[in-house]
């Protein structure tokens, strides 16, 4: 059975009740799945409330409480996986042990923050006279509004839920209306696990009425957001009208320098697979193809070998490797930069279609001889589009991936550590991949520079933004 859908406020799942509805789809079938409901003003009023209200007693809970809440998800979640990924699969397409493994990776990030939460230390500065005592306290902002998207749902989410609650916070979470699921899912296990009414709060609706909404209420300390650069600029300018603190986690156009040196088939097979998963809607998806002259041909003759043998298809088939598009929207959005491709002299050594069966397919697609200005190698595609284009030394390959506003995720292989340091020192990116694929783990910290964002989720840094610093001095 699919999820039921429902605001989660105050500790109480609420459906319809006559308000507004959105249909919820299938993207391999375009099956209608459920009905949506959309938060009115009152519910966001009492949402807000309710944030509020929480705080006052959770902002002084134990960090055992909330590490111990915290773990209770982690094991629901990877006790309820199964049925959690395969919802994800319908409403959001990708394969279901990609969806399998989200949920199951996402218990991780419950346990590290369970943890960490318990190390959320201040200090004592030594005084210039012996009768004062100076502390340093860390203490949570307050109400959190999260913003999240479609592409990982699970994942988004959770990062951000347990960074604000296991600091403290209580907070206000606006999910994907298009893959709700996974979100209402992560509701029933915080409840479930025991989490006081009012700590979290999940509501749907009209993302820019919503958003706009929570962001101008002076209960709401503190914004996190997950999406495109433009939504993420206009929240960031919001959030700055009204002095409060942001972390922003937008898109990216990711380099990928292979140079001569490299496992060149190693590299190729690697990427290739990597470029698949989520048919290309990840927001660290390797999206820029540089490759070395010397090794060129047999980095493109291996990689669209590998991507020939992918099998396209239902998510739910336990034989495919790439779902669908998540919207229809995408689909004509693919054919667009296929045809900027072609126009700016582009060849189309791979795919480049949308098939022809119900759902929103394209082909895994592979474009070489591309210009620096054409549209694939100056905008985020977020789909299974490959332009691969060749380079001759470092200096120049460095030039060009960092020429874009972005600087999300980047990847290198080279058998060179002198090539490996220098290019991790110049890049203009909040992650470097040298030779493998080592992000988004929960003890690391995920976030970019330039237009890819503000600050960083996980690692030492998770709490960083949920906690104000207090300066106590007494005699």
């Amino acid at each position: 059975m699919y999820e039921t859908l429902a605001l989660y406020i105050d500790g109480e799942f609420i459906e319809g009740g006559g308000r507004r509805t959105e249909e919820v789809t299938n993207p391999s079938t375009l099956e209608v799945l459920g009905q949506l409901p959309h938060a009115t003003t009152a519910d966001l009023d009492r949402a807000l409330a309710a944030a509020e209200r929480a705080f006052q007693t959770w902002r002084h809970s134990s960090p055992m409480l909330r590490g111990e809440i915290l773990r209770k998800v982690g094991q629901l979640s990877r006790d309820r996986a199964n049925d959690i990924g395969r919802n994800l699969t319908l409403d959001q397409g990708k394969p279901l042990a990609e969806a399998v493994g989200e949920i199951i990776s996402c218990a991780d990030h419950c346990d590290w923050h369970a943890e960490e939460c318990r190390r959320i230390y201040g200090r004592v500065i030594l005084p210039r006279s012996p009768e004062v005592r100076q502390l340093v306290l860390r203490e949570p902002i307050g109400v959190c509004a999260a913003f999240t998207p479609w592409n990982f749902p699970y994942n988004q989410a959770i990062r951000k839920i347990c960074a604000a609650i296991g600091a403290g916070c209580t907070i206000i979470l606006k999910g994907p209306e298009d893959s709700p699921s996974a979100v209402m899912a992560i509701a029933r296990m915080f409840h479930d696990a025991g989490l006081p009414p009012g700590v979290l709060n999940i509501v749907w609706g009209v993302p820019s009425e919503v958003s706009d909404y929570l962001i101008r209420s002076p209960i709401v300390r503190k914004v996190s957001f997950t999406g495109s650069v433009p939504v993420g600029k206009h929240l960031a300018s919001l959030a700055g009208a009204h002095m409060k603190r942001v972390t922003m986690e937008l898109g990216g156009h990711s380099p990928v320098l292979v140079f001569d040196d490299a496992d060149i088939n190693r590299a190729a097979k690697m990427l290739a697979k990597f470029k698949v998963r989520n048919a290309g809607q990840v927001c660290v998806s390797p999206t820029r193809f540089y490759v070395q002259e010397a090794a060129y041909d047999q980095f493109l003759e291996a990689f669209v070998n590998t991507l020939k043998s992918v099998k396209v298809g239902d998510g739910l088939d336990p034989d495919t490797q790439m779902g669908p598009l998540a919207h229809e929207r995408r689909v004509p959005t693919m054919t667009k930069f296929v045809e900027n491709a072609v126009d700016r002299g582009g060849k189309v050594v791979l795919g480049g279609e949308v098939l022809d069966r119900p759902g929103h397919f394209f082909s895994p697609t592979v474009i070489t001889d591309l210009p620096e200005d054409a549209m694939l190698m100056t905008e985020e595609p977020f789909g299974p589009l490959a332009p691969i284009v060749r380079f001759s030394d470092t200096d120049e390959v460095i030039r060009r991936a960092n020429s874009l506003p972005f600087g999300l995720s980047s990847y290198v292989f080279t058998n060179s550590l002198q090539t490996a340091t220098r290019v991790s020192n110049d890049l203009e990116s909040g992650m470097v991949n040298i030779n493998h694929f080592g992000s988004a783990l929960p003890e690391t910290p995920f976030g970019g520079v330039k237009d890819s964002g503000i600050g960083s989720e996980g690692g030492a840094e998770t709490f960083d933004s949920y906690l104000v610093t207090k300066f106590v001095t007494h005699v």
